[in-house]
């Protein structure tokens, strides 16, 4: 699978973009004045594979925690601001690892400069996080008129209304591109110097007959995301400052896909991806997942959280179970269980079988220091070894009876009331050679 090209940017000691594994990110819930607390769910968050933990910092109490929090954590924090730019400077002298902020909400080029300047210092990156939520109300579309504004100013040459009196608070800059630029070039010099030396992954057949399938809605509200993530990167540009990643996220799976497709052919930053607000349970889950995929499938993302209305830990082992269903990534202790539909030519109880090795594994899937482990579950000799040949180890059924294979070749048959338990000593075996 093709990856666009980006450039690399560190979260602490994890690089993002340029090639290197997606990582996976989530976000604590605990209250972060709460060290204790906080601390405790991300060691649960580390075991399960997180990478790169966010922790709100809502007041002051919390920026006093993170110094604790941070020389505890064993991986990267990554402060969460809004609008005051003195936590965020705080944040940047406590240690964070990387803030995440919207630096059209920091309040004013002054603010921004302050903030930019601690992260220098500190040698950290800022996530431009654009929320189709919060986006800024002169670009939500919320008539046919402001969406052709939205529209023109997206794609139209000159300079926008926002870019100038951005640049009206520092005339020695005005020379720096327009934001209007056409939109499939970057938008300053330093922009255009790095699409030269960087190609984005081509469009490809799939992807054409999306962008002919969207409706008006979408596009305006992709464009409004792509246009309000351009004005932050103008922001931090103007202060020489490109150790950025952006994301780009809405509720809608189409919004954010088409909204992650243009910023790249505009940009290289890197993208941290994700379905915002995607809801709880099995729900969520699916609705992350379509997103998600449908991204990297395209070569689009580099770091990426699942958001869910669940325990953290969730949100990390969702992320594991996409990634691994792409063949992206697979880490240690991920176990993946593959078993086929039951149908007429069934004649084992598949359903109870596949229930029973689930939960006879389930210590070892979250056993951090086990290999990565594929098992099959199939019904028949039809979905048998040949369809599985590509599990670790597997089982399939017969008459009352089945087969236990490895890597598509039969190694024993038994009685059905002993496939599990065969299926099991295999496992023990196989492991122990």
């Amino acid at each position: 699978m093709k990856r666009r090209a980006t450039r690399m940017v560190k979260i602490g000691d994890v690089p993002v973009g340029a090639g290197h594994p997606i990582s996976v990110q989530s976000m604590t819930n605990t209250q972060t004045s709460d060290a204790k607390a906080t601390l405790e769910q991300i060691s649960e968050l580390k075991a399960a594979g997180c990478e790169i933990i966010r922790v709100a910092v809502p007041d002051r109490a919390a920026v006093q925690a993170l110094p604790e929090i941070i020389a505890e954590a064993g991986i990267p924090v990554v402060a969460d601001i809004h609008f005051n730019h003195r936590l965020a400077i705080a944040s940047a002298r406590a240690g964070v690892q990387a803030l995440r902020i919207n630096p059209g909400n920091i309040g004013g080029r002054e603010k921004v400069r302050q903030v930019v300047k601690a992260c220098q210092e500190q040698g950290i990156p800022i996530r431009i996080g654009v929320n189709s939520g919060s986006l800024e109300k002169d670009l939500i579309p919320e008539s046919s008129s402001e969406s052709e504004r939205i529209s023109n100013e997206y794609s139209e040459s000159g300079p926008t209304a926002h870019t100038e009196t951005l640049r009206s608070e520092s005339p020695k800059e005005n020379q720096t591109a327009s934001l209007a630029e056409t939109h499939d070039k970057p938008q300053t010099a330093s922009h255009i110097d790095r699409q030269k030396k960087h190609q984005t992954a081509p469009e490809t057949e799939s992807t054409s007959q999306m962008k002919s399938q969207k409706d008006p809605q979408t596009n305006q509200m992709a464009k409004a995301l792509v246009t309000s993530a351009a004005r932050h990167i103008e922001y931090l540009d103007l202060e020489n400052f490109h150790n950025i990643i952006v994301s780009l996220k809405s509720s809608s799976v189409p919004e954010t896909l088409e909204a992650n497709r243009l910023f790249a052919k505009r940009f290289d930053y890197p993208l941290h991806i994700g379905i915002t607000e995607a809801g709880a349970g099995r729900s969520g889950e699916i609705k992350s997942a379509s997103g998600i995929a449908a991204l990297l499938s395209q070569g689009l993302g580099d770091t990426v959280r699942v958001s869910l209305t669940d325990h953290p830990v969730q949100e990390v082992q969702v992320a594991y179970k996409i990634l691994a269903s792409l063949g992206l990534r697979r880490r240690p202790g991920n176990l993946e269980i593959i078993s086929c539909p039951t149908c007429g030519r069934t004649e084992i109880d598949l359903e109870r079988i596949a229930r029973e090795v689930r939960q006879a594994l389930r210590e070892r899937a979250s056993d951090s220091e086990a290999p990565p482990l594929t098992v099959a579950v199939m019904g028949c000799a039809v979905n048998g070894p040949g369809e599985a040949a590509r599990a670790d180890i597997g089982l399939a059924g017969g008459k009352k009876s089945g087969v236990i294979f490895r890597q598509g070749k039969v190694v024993k048959k038994v009685p059905e009331e002993e496939l599990v338990s065969a299926l099991l000593e295999e496992i023990n075996k196989m492991e122990c050679e």
